[in-house]
């Protein structure tokens, strides 16, 4: 079986590290040792697990990049980065045909897909790689879907935590109270109280102090009117290896796609979950 070639970039971040480290250790792929990364990093590489990973800021990505394509041959690259290089760095990858899956959050998702959609490569798109997660928010989608204003009157209570590096709030969170919201609940997404103190974290929410520096704890809590009904959803996630096991899924799948000589399109986590 032919290998998978990957780039994974955002090394030396930890969503991106632990990526890595799980495609080092997995007969599917093949790690190319080369990772776009972030103008403020000044280390020149990085070594995860036993490999030397060479870092490439961005004055020297373009140039960087032509190289790696014409040593490397194909390969999909996995976007690990920050809220605020999403759009540049989708333009970049499409602009290079670099089919991609991008697990990083923020920017405009709306000029993001679009972006991908005007190209000649596909890409798989979502804000949380954790397959179980994304399962259960296909459930509520359903809910919202199907039973509209099923909590009408109710109010909601939405908390997420996640450790301090986290720049943005939740896109999981986000995508929960849109659920809800169609469901007759009035919730901004502003309301949501996100949590990025180590020693609240610790000392309030219980979270574990091995894991402050890598989890992601949510609780929603819906109560009726008159405080007599109560309905709490939770899913708590520490570490970061539920993400980096359903990358390593998207990508199998994307490359799925590539061999099918598909371009111009958008997966989602559902679309990798339901494997067509």
């Amino acid at each position: 079986m032919n290998r998978i070639k990957i780039m994974v970039n955002g090394i030396p971040g930890n969503v991106a590290t632990t990526v890595a480290e799980h495609a080092l250790a997995d007969d599917r792929f093949e790690l190319v040792l080369q990772s776009l990364t972030g103008p403020e990093i000044k280390e020149k590489e990085w070594v995860v697990d036993s490999a030397s990973i060479r870092l490439i800021t961005p004055a020297m990505q373009a140039q960087a990049i032509n190289e790696i394509k014409a040593k490397e041959g194909p390969f999909i690259s996995v976007d690990f980065t920050h809220p605020t290089a999403v759009n540049s760095n989708a333009d970049f990858y499409c602009k290079h045909e670099l089919p991609f899956v991008m697990g990083t959050t923020g920017g405009d998702r709306a000029l993001l897909e679009d972006t991908v959609l005007a190209s000649s490569i596909p890409a798989v798109i979502a804000p949380n790689m954790a397959k179980q997660i994304v399962g259960f928010q296909a459930m509520m989608e359903y809910a919202a879907k199907n039973f509209p204003d099923l909590f009408q009157g109710y109010t909601l209570e939405v908390r997420e935590s996640h450790q301090k590096g986290k720049a943005d709030t939740s896109g999981t969170a986000k995508a929960m109270v849109t659920y809800f919201n169609q469901m007759g609940v009035n919730f901004s997404e502003n309301d949501i109280i996100k949590e990025r103190d180590p020693e609240i974290q610790k000392n309030t929410w219980g979270i574990p102090e091995e894991y402050l520096s890598g989890h992601g704890w949510h609780t929603y809590t819906l109560s009726s009117s008159d405080n007599t009904v109560k309905f709490t959803f939770s899913h708590n996630v520490n570490g970061r290896d539920v993400y980096a096991k359903g990358t390593l899924d998207a990508i199998s799948y994307l490359n799925k796609k590539i061999s099918q000589g598909t371009k111009g399109r958008v997966y989602t986590m559902i679309d990798v979950l339901k494997g067509d």
